[in-house]
């Protein structure tokens, strides 16, 4: 943070090469198979067809507008569609075996143009890199190579919902992946609407998708928590991105009591719930609360005006602020009314932790290197401390929405 104002630095944007962009960064053998998927390939997402899309791929476009919004740095997720993918790769549905091999070559393809993309514009941007679960080997090959390519935004975790085949993220088989980029130091982020099964396309589907998503997306915490993943590698960070914060200190207290329950009882051969702790505290190690407060961090997208009263509770400082760029419902081009909306009037310590610190923290952004460009274009210290009575009329983000309240999950 400069004197005057914050170095914010958004723990959650998307951006993504335009579709033939990619065919560069395929192997060579797979250039044909490119060209025929390619030329059938329906773009299903009326925001990847608009003339913003491209704010995905501008670089200078993307700087421009973020530094003008008062935004210095950001964490990249992906957003436009990989090679061979039927939609986007968060939320597309399980590969055959037939696909596997090509979504491969795509996620690499995607990796490597994120690598290209955030060089284009060093220190200002930690990419986060794409596997696939169905063989770890793989992965974790994947996981170095984008290591020493500079992705410090860590792993994109996907997830394993039902009916996709994959074993449960609870699994010791995925111990590998979490061994190496505990070793690494890269983050492993689980993002909203990456662990959802398919519901259809039916109006009652898709607002039972709405409701679900962040449920199937919270699951990847009490799975690697259970599963005992914190205890095996005490240096593995877990990231929870874009599914609110409001809901976390209650799922914790609801962990502690089942982790406390099923320890007391596992001793006891007389209670019906004795089978459920068997091999659970030794398997695990410490509480769910503590597991929070040693690993956990929370990609709080944006954080909504509710749910700052409850930052104590979350740990102000596991809280990073996330803009959602370039997507409608982020908070571009009104970042500064958003951040006043939530923030104004707690201490300017806590601010700057949550909108700035803690991700420099957890992404290694050098706070050196961005505080002048934050000193020219930051929003000020001053500004948001002043209360916002009215959003714009114009603005889309759901962080202006009256009447919202804390979700139970």
């Amino acid at each position: 943070m400069s004197e005057d104002r914050y170095t914010v630095i958004s723990a959650d944007c998307h951006a993504g090469a335009d579709l033939l962009d990619y065919k560069p960064y395929l192997a060579e053998r797979h250039h044909d198979d490119f060209d025929v998927w390619a030329a059938t390939y329906v773009n299903p997402h009326e925001d990847l067809l608009a003339d913003s899309a491209d704010r995905n791929w501008n670089s200078e476009r993307r700087l421009a507008e973020m530094e003008a919004d008062g935004i210095v740095a950001e964490v990249i997720f992906p957003n436009t569609i990989p090679p061979f993918f039927p939609s986007g790769s968060l939320m597309a549905p399980p590969p055959d075996a037939e696909d596997f091999r090509r979504r491969w070559a795509g996620l690499r393809a995607h990796n490597r143009w994120l690598a290209d993309f955030c060089a284009a514009a060093p220190g200002r941007r930690a990419g986060v890199f794409q596997i696939l679960l169905g063989d770890v080997e793989e992965a974790v090959k994947e996981i170095r190579w984008a290591a020493s390519a500079g992705l410090r935004g860590g792993l994109m975790l996907p997830g394993t919902p039902p009916g996709s085949g994959l074993p449960e993220l609870y699994s010791r088989t995925y111990d590998p992946i979490w061994a190496a980029c505990a070793e690494l130091g890269l983050p492993v982020n689980h993002h909203a609407g990456s662990a959802s099964p398919p519901l259809g396309e039916e109006p009652a589907a898709r607002a039972v998708f709405m409701v679900e998503t962040t449920w199937f997306s919270h699951r990847a915490l009490w799975h690697l928590v259970f599963g005992g993943a914190f205890r095996r590698h005490p240096d593995l960070r877990l990231v929870l991105t874009e599914q609110g914060s409001g809901w976390i200190p209650g799922v914790l207290d609801m962990l502690d009591y089942y982790h406390g329950r099923m320890v007391a009882t596992a001793a006891r051969s007389d209670t019906a719930e004795a089978k459920f702790g068997v091999g659970l505290a030794a398997g695990m190690g410490r509480p769910p609360s503590r597991v929070w407060r040693d690993n956990c961090y929370v990609g709080a997208s944006f954080m909504r005006p509710h749910e700052v009263p409850l930052r104590d509770r979350i740990g102000v400082d596991k809280i990073m602020w996330g803009s959602d760029y370039p997507h409608d419902e982020g908070t571009h081009p009104y970042t500064r009314e958003a951040l006043r909306f939530s923030y104004a009037g707690v201490p300017r310590a806590e601010v700057a932790a949550m909108v700035g610190g803690n991700a420099a923290r957890v992404y290694g952004f050098d706070l050196a290197l961005l505080d002048p460009v934050a000193a020219k274009v930051g929003p000020t210290v001053a500004e948001i401390a002043e209360p916002l009575t009215e959003p714009p009329a114009d603005a889309t983000s759901p962080v202006f929405a009256r009447g919202a309240s804390v979700r139970v999950w």
